[in-house]
């Protein structure tokens, strides 16, 4: 059994997955189409750069990351359907996820959550020094948002999926007790939260383009992470947290209900969410690598 992965090439999460898994079960996989018996499309939205000849004579798993039905416009839901001619077995990653996708297909659908990485993202025990390296008031109170939060056709509209004026209102009503808030901010597009914050006079500090390393050490910083989307597949934010014992609340989208205590995670009123690291951390390390990836080795291997 060979299997291939299709690229996204955006510079997301996804091709560090398909990176990872490559890293990982080289003895299973192949990097030319050719010479696989499956193709995992793990990212959907570039299914149509495949040769549908090699989708016709192969195994296909498809990862469908999530489904809006409130919002599935004309184009989304026949790029859908086109796709769902060549596929076997679906593959999603929260039970959430899995509701919605079955109530749009009849076909077998594997709920698996994506894995961790534990070798870049883990605890740093001196928060402190962290601050300083970043020249960060060791007072300040510092919650995150590492994700994207504008719409890519218009940088000035809120991408509402994910919650940018969730996470505004969020930090304004926390601010309400805590005079020494941060927002620490990386990632692209970034646009809508900034202008909020620069609105309503909230210190804030953007990284936009680091690597994995810095992206673990501002998760390390951290007083606080906020999810606050309205849709989510994962989002793998929460995992990352998990492993790196950042204090996390989170609204109630994605794996969040299936990591996450209960008492941390909110619908309207934040402040009343309580993270729960020590909870968090044990439930993501069941998903750290390498075990987290047995069960798609397993289920990939029944095909």
């Amino acid at each position: 059994m060979k299997i291939y992965l299709n690229k996204a090439n955006e510079n997301w999460i996804v091709d560090r997955f398909r990176s990872e898994w490559y890293r990982y079960n080289s003895d299973i996989s192949t990097r030319f189409i050719n010479n696989a018996d499956i193709i995992w499309v793990i990212s959907p939205w570039t299914w149509n750069k495949l040769n549908e000849k090699h989708l016709k004579n192969k195994k296909v798993v498809v990862t469908n990351h999530h489904i809006n039905l409130k919002n599935w416009n004309p184009n989304e839901k026949n790029n859908f359907y086109e796709l769902d001619k060549f596929v076997d077995v679906y593959h999603t990653i929260s039970n959430k996820s899995l509701s919605t996708l079955k109530q749009v297909t009849n076909k077998e659908v594997l709920n698996i959550p994506f894995w961790a990485n534990n070798e870049v993202f883990f605890e740093i025990k001196d928060k402190d020094k962290l601050k300083e390296k970043y020249k960060i008031n060791r007072k300040n109170f510092l919650i995150g948002s590492f994700q994207r939060d504008s719409e890519g056709s218009d940088l000035t509209k809120p991408k509402l999926i994910k919650g940018p004026d969730i996470f505004i209102s969020a930090v304004k009503k926390l601010s309400e007790n805590n005079k020494n808030i941060e927002v620490i901010l990386s990632g692209n597009r970034r646009n809508f939260i900034i202008k909020e914050l620069q609105k309503n006079n909230i210190e804030y500090k953007y990284f936009k383009n680091i690597n994995n390393t810095k992206l673990n050490e501002l998760y390390n910083m951290l007083d606080m992470y906020i999810v606050s989307s309205r849709l989510e597949g994962g989002p793998q934010a929460i995992l990352e947290c998990g492993l790196t014992k950042t204090p996390l609340i989170s609204t109630d989208v994605g794996i969040a209900s299936q990591i996450l205590h209960t008492k941390s995670i909110f619908s309207t009123n934040p402040q009343n969410a309580i993270p729960d690291t020590d909870y968090a951390y044990q439930n993501t390390l069941n998903l750290a690598i390498p075990n987290g990836m047995k069960k798609f080795r397993s289920e990939l291997s029944k095909l």
